[in-house]
């Protein structure tokens, strides 16, 4: 729960800095929340960052904007001036919607170790089971019914809301918010088939004995979960920002930075390079490098290595179904039809040849 502040538009400036213009019709204006162009009411602040919003900025009901200096033109009302108004927009939120207080201690119903290192200005939840040998950072706060196995170590002011799991040996970083049902280090994906001398096979697990390696400032959305290594530890780079229902298998490396949308699958051993943005449902396979700076487009798949910053597509653009079937269909056909041209080509030469 989050408790609102009211801030005049100069305070707001004072604190995150850009500039006021439009301001002489709302000196003592006060802002109270955020809201967006269509649906902002008198005392929200809304903010404007693409001309093809025109209309709504025009004709909505917010008491202020956050907007770039070049379409200052475009509004009458008070607005303040940012070359980035969607990340001002953020940090304005922030500020007008402050957490509610943590209350320190360790609630009555949590089993933890003996063992366990808990410093006293941390908040520890109903029902958190914290096992032996656990080190944890001060400020830390661990919501109802988390899980926290033998060896981990959290570092410090980390979050980590409901129902998170942290399995034996992994580490978290300082300022790192795990959201509801996140489950981190459960052993990957890993098994060696064999065959017995009747040639009946079956799979032999692998043990899992790396760890996963969560850097400082990450955040991993819920009921995302990130495989400890098979051997070699799973890695997850500082200021990464992982959605809801996202899959990173053992031994993956997540470059510092680097956002990944919903519902993503990385294979085993997949490098990714800093500040990537992975597109929601795009699937990366196994083994494969991606460089830094490289944007993958949402429902990708991603079969080969990346070696070069860009963006990068690998699907087709939606039909009626009718229609897609055709295009499937004329896919399917589509070495023939290449068969078929290099011959015509051939007879073109051959009778160009014979008019010379």
């Amino acid at each position: 729960m989050s408790m609102h502040n009211n801030l005049s538009l100069q305070q707001i400036v004072d604190i995150l800095g850009g500039s006021l213009t439009h301001h002489e019709n709302g000196t003592d204006l006060t802002i109270s929340r955020v809201g967006s162009l269509a649906l902002a009411t008198s005392g929200a602040i809304s903010f404007f960052n693409d001309t093809k919003y025109t209309s709504q900025l025009q004709t909505t009901d917010a008491s202020a904007v956050v907007l770039k200096p070049e379409h200052a033109a475009l509004t009458e009302l008070p607005v303040i001036l940012t070359d980035n108004p969607y990340a001002y927009f953020a940090k304005l939120s922030q500020l007008l919607n402050a957490k509610q207080e943590v209350v320190k201690g360790v609630h009555a119903s949590a089993t933890i170790d003996a063992s366990a290192i808990i410093p006293n200005d941390c908040s520890i939840g109903p029902h958190v089971t914290i096992e032996k040998n656990v080190m944890i950072g001060s400020q830390v706060t661990i919501g109802a019914g988390c899980v926290i196995e033998e060896n981990t170590v959290l570092g410090n002011n980390t979050v980590l809301e409901a129902n998170v799991t942290i399995k034996h040996g992994c580490q978290i970083g300082n300022y790192c918010h795990l959201f509801s049902g996140a489950v981190i280090g459960n052993d990957g994906f890993g098994y060696a088939e064999e065959a017995d001398q009747n040639g009946i096979k079956s799979w032999v697990k692998i043990p899992q004995v790396g760890r996963t390696v969560i850097k400082d400032h990450v955040d991993i959305g819920a009921n995302t979960t990130v495989d400890r290594g098979a051997i070699d530890d799973t890695i997850i780079e500082d200021g990464v920002k992982i959605d809801n229902l996202v899959q990173i298998a053992h031994n993956c490396r997540i470059g510092a930075h680097t956002v990944i949308a919903g519902c993503v699958g990385i294979a085993g051993s997949a490098v990714i390079g800093q500040y990537c943005k992975i597109g929601g449902a795009a699937m990366i396979l196994g083994h494969l490098m991606i460089a830094d700076d490289v944007t993958i487009s949402p429902g990708s798949m991603i079969t080969r290595s990346i070696k070069k910053s860009g963006t990068y597509t690998a699907l087709m653009p939606f039909q009626p179904h009718d229609e897609w079937l055709k295009t499937a269909a004329n896919m399917r056909h589509l070495s023939q039809l290449t068969n078929r041209i290099k011959a015509l080509e051939n007879v073109v030469e051959q009778f160009e040849n014979t008019k010379k």
